[in-house]
């Protein structure tokens, strides 16, 4: 599943524009490396999201 999508699905960000620009200003890491939108997400894969200070994983 793309990751904007897996974003708006799992209700981290409400809108998949938003998780879109997310990614692609650099914020999101799959297991540690910085992933674009396009970026494919499965099952066991680590998420981290930065938003300002706060690091959700």
């Amino acid at each position: 599943m793309r990751l904007d999508k897996f974003l708006k699905v799992s209700r981290l960000i409400k809108r998949r524009t938003l998780a879109k620009e997310v990614a692609n200003q650099g914020r999101i890491t799959i297991n540690e490396k910085v992933a674009k939108a396009s970026s494919s997400v499965k099952a066991g894969d680590e998420l981290a999201i930065r938003f300002g200070q706060k690091i959700v994983t």
